[in-house]
């Protein structure tokens, strides 16, 4: 309990696979795809988001390798925290929502 709360008090940043999925055209509800895929240190997932919806919103901070398009409305995230599970989460207009991996296909 005590070590729980620590973590929690000290904000320790763990290590996240993050999968970026992409429809071919904005607007699209099927035919996604894996466009990119990284690994970024965040406290949580809400914080893991944040830094991915700038990171690829923002040209100067877009990785040199990235082909696809800015991260908009219908884009899914993938976060592996590989044994402790994954969670998908769909870009709304209101915010980011999670999803069951149904919806990827």
């Amino acid at each position: 309990m005590v070590r729980l709360l620590m973590k929690k008090m000290l904000h320790v940043k763990r290590e996240y696979d993050i999968t970026i999925f992409q429809t071919p055209s904005f607007g699209q509800t099927k035919g996604y795809r894996q466009v990119y895929r990284l690994t970024i240190s965040a406290a949580n997932h809400h914080q893991a988001l944040s830094h991915i919806y700038r990171m690829f919103n923002v040209p100067d901070l877009l990785p040199k390798d990235y082909q696809a398009r800015f991260m908009s409305t219908g884009d899914i995230v993938f976060i592996d925290e590989g044994l402790n599970g994954q969670a998908y989460y769909k870009l709304c207009p209101e915010g980011w929502q999670k999803i069951s991996r149904i919806h990827i296909s």
